[in-house]
């Protein structure tokens, strides 16, 4: 008799009447007829935890039918049967019964035996099938996780690798401005050194020229006196009468002939105009124009701009005119004093700008706190917020510090170099006339927080008197 047939009938007899598959974790109600787990709690149970059975129509307790273990076995029993050949089947060493129950407490495969009256009795077992479906999907919730934190890794490798790429980049660029920043250096260096070279070679080679034409003048006057020595020697076979007159005429000659010689000749150092100190300090000057920030490319900021004040159209200029315009009274706007700030402040890093004054005599420029009120008085010192330096009269310098200071400037800055340092609250005045070097001023030490903001006071017109305007010029752009 054909085996697969009767296997056949052997699954049809085991299929649940719910579900009509083969029983997974068949429970046996009272009644006597049995159903997979699922499809008992599935059934409707009424206020009493009573059930239907859906064959026999019987109420039976629905809160917790047993398992019925015999026919689990016998459906694992048909599930090892319908393998293919050569399949392998493991039993349990102590009773010899195929492993298909799965103890939950133990975490251990087991046959009927133990679950029934072996050591895992009254331990919660479970049929090995739903066992292995439930790790099937656990296994299948680990693959997708791992998957997932697969990907995760590849994208962060993929942006370790874009980072490698994007930092070697930025450190070539870097390395490209360095070398280019130290080559403008070593280039003004070298400038310099040729031109203290030259003047020590001109100075030297001046010197030398000297030296040597006095040294002609020797030569000649060497040869007058070997001359003179010759005609001596033939004085001396002459007459008596003749020898004095010759003598005398020629002692007196050569006499008024050195005298002429001897203020031809001086003593010469050599001086090239320099010490070896004042290189050091000249390339020092040089250089620190080039090593502060670039100057910074501001605009005046009309909304600031006390009613007196008239602004260039390209923002760049003020001056006090001599009529009140009429100007909203915004909260960003000077009230009393004739002020006005830049539209750009700063709250951190290096800062390098530039004023021109020209030949104005009365003037004030320097640094105030977003916060300071614009409506009173400037309060002309670092505990109101502000800190200036000024002129007046066109002579008088001073810095607005507590007290304030005078300036010793010997000569009348037209322009001036501004360079802020947040971070270390240093703000430094220069005299920037030259376009080579920077001449010290003044320097504040200040506390910062917030904003501030470069501030220029073109104080009154004074009649017309004071009337030059006040200048940001713009740096120069480069190709």
């Amino acid at each position: 008799m054909d085996r697969r047939p009767s296997l056949e009938s052997l699954e049809e007899q085991l299929r649940c009447p719910v579900c009509l598959e083969v029983f997974s974790e068949p429970l046996m109600l009272q009644c006597g007829h049995s159903y997979c787990r699922a499809c008992v709690r599935s059934m409707t149970m009424d206020p009493l935890g009573q059930l239907q059975c859906p064959v026999c129509r019987c109420s039976v307790d629905g809160d917790c039918p047993p398992p019925n273990v015999t026919l689990a076995r016998i459906v694992d029993a048909l599930r090892e049967l319908s393998q293919p050949d050569g399949a392998p089947s493991e039993s349990c060493p102590k009773h010899h019964n195929p492993l298909s129950l799965y103890c939950e407490e133990d975490q251990a495969v087991i046959c009927g035996l133990c679950g029934s009256i072996g050591a895992h009795r009254a331990h919660k077992v479970t049929p090995i099938s739903s066992v292995y479906s439930r790790m099937k999907e656990d296994i299948s919730c680990l693959m997708t996780d791992f998957q997932s934190e697969r990907r995760k890794l590849e994208e962060k490798i993929c942006k370790m690798a874009y980072n490698k790429s994007r930092i070697t980049n930025e450190s070539d660029v870097l390395k490209w401005v360095v070398r280019k920043e130290f080559g403008e250096l070593r280039r003004c260096v070298e400038l310099e050194e040729a031109g203290f070279m030259q003047r020590v070679e001109s100075r030297a080679a001046a010197l030398i020229a000297s030296i040597q034409s006095q040294a002609d003048h020797m030569a000649q006057l060497l040869a007058r006196f070997q001359e003179a020595e010759g005609t001596l020697e033939a004085l001396s076979n002459e007459s008596h009468l003749a020898f004095i007159t010759v003598s005398v005429a020629g002692f007196k000659e050569c006499q008024q002939r050195q005298q002429r010689e001897e203020r031809v000749f001086s003593s010469i150092n050599f001086n090239p105009g320099f010490n070896h100190n004042d290189i050091k300090i000249s390339v020092w000057k040089r250089l620190h124009r080039r090593v502060l920030p670039a100057p910074e490319h501001l605009k005046l900021d009309p909304l600031t701009a006390h009613p007196m004040l008239k602004l260039s159209e390209d923002h760049t200029s003020v001056e006090c005119g001599a009529l009140l315009n009429r100007l909203p009274n915004n909260p960003e706007r000077f009230s009393y004093s004739y002020c006005i700030l830049t539209s750009r402040g700063f709250s951190s890093g290096k800062h390098y700008w530039e004023v021109q004054v020209g030949a104005k005599p009365k003037w004030r420029l320097g640094l105030i706190k977003g916060t300071t009120s614009r409506k009173a008085k400037l309060p002309k010192s670092p505990e109101g917020g502000v800190w200036l330096i000024g002129a007046k009269e066109g002579r008088l310098y001073e810095a607005f510090n507590t007290p304030r200071v005078t300036l010793p400037l010997t000569t009348q800055p037209a322009r001036l170099g501004v360079f802020l340092d947040y971070e270390k609250g240093e703000l430094t005045f220069y005299n920037a006339d030259s376009p080579d070097e920077l001449g010290f001023i003044y320097s504040f030490q200040a506390e910062l927080q917030g904003k501030v903001y470069p501030l220029l006071d073109v104080c009154w017109h004074e009649r017309g008197a004071n009337k030059h305007p006040i200048k940001l010029p713009q740096p120069q752009q480069h190709s």
